[in-house]
């Protein structure tokens, strides 16, 4: 009897994740066995305009080849600041531009979107960038989105769900972080701010921790994201805070070996919703 050996990849099962901020563009791509195969970041520098980011979008599916294959689902995770946590039993969806005002600009042609935490009774409510989301529905079809803080948020309360700990994650990104505050399992909160240098950060991170009555000396601060021990914000933050370490992910990571190995904490938001 004839036997057949097949060891090809089948492209038709792969993932393309994208993260998309005004200061950066990450993507990853998965293979039906979840292995991450392709993992890139773009930091752009300076913070671009919508339009501008679309444009680097268009350039990258057109110029990089490991984006030619065919894939059966692609998913866009916005990461920026236009966005708000509401609790489940509160939501009301005809509302939800309501929840945003209190918190940013909305202009009225603004589309807003929510994701649901189910398993944290937690609705993310934010704004994607419509000429984006326009843009992957004109050029795929089918695709879906979400905030990165949800997966953040999702990721991190699943991780801390029976500590009764208080810690303080911070998931660094070029020009923007989030600050995720946890007491015993439980949100107390939640934020992103724009920053420019050390400074900034840590007057955002200690004022944050100020107001919530945590004691520098007490509470555990986690680093995340794009962030080294040689960073000047891990210094800065390292002469005021006692207990700091890094993060990682809730589960073992399956990485093709052709990739540059990173830290468990790099990359958090865009690997931690497979």
């Amino acid at each position: 009897m004839e036997q057949t050996t097949n060891n090809s990849i089948d492209y038709t099962s792969k993932t393309l994740s994208i993260q998309v901020s005004l200061n950066g563009l990450s993507f990853c791509t998965v293979d039906s066995d979840q292995q991450i195969t392709a993992i890139e970041h773009d930091n752009f520098g300076i913070q671009l305009t919508p339009e501008q980011v679309l444009d680097k979008i268009k350039y990258t599916l057109d110029n990089n080849t490991v984006l030619k294959d065919d894939f059966k689902t692609i998913e866009v995770i916005y990461h920026n600041d236009l966005y708000t946590l509401v609790p489940k039993p509160l939501f009301n969806q005809d509302m939800a531009k309501e929840y945003l005002q209190y918190n940013i600009k909305v202009l009225e042609n603004d589309f807003i979107a929510y994701d649901e935490l189910d398993q944290h009774d937690i609705v993310t409510v934010y704004i994607p960038y419509a000429n984006i989301n326009n843009f992957f529905f004109d050029t795929f079809g089918s695709f879906t989105y979400k905030h990165a803080n949800t997966i953040l948020t999702n990721s991190l309360l699943t991780q801390q769900k029976n500590s009764e700990a208080t810690t303080v994650f911070v998931n660094m990104s070029d020009k923007l972080f989030d600050v995720v505050i946890i007491k015993k399992g439980k949100l107390i909160l939640e934020n992103t701010f724009r920053y420019e240098n050390k400074e900034d950060f840590l007057y955002y991170l200690m004022f944050t921790t100020e107001q919530t009555k945590l004691n520098p000396e007490e509470f555990m601060l986690v680093f995340l994201g794009d962030i080294t021990k040689k960073s000047e914000c891990f210094k800065i933050a390292h002469k005021y805070i006692r207990k700091i370490t890094f993060g990682k992910y809730s589960r073992d990571l399956k990485i093709s070996p052709t990739i540059t190995p990173f830290e468990p904490h790099q990359h958090f938001t865009l690997l931690s919703h497979f």
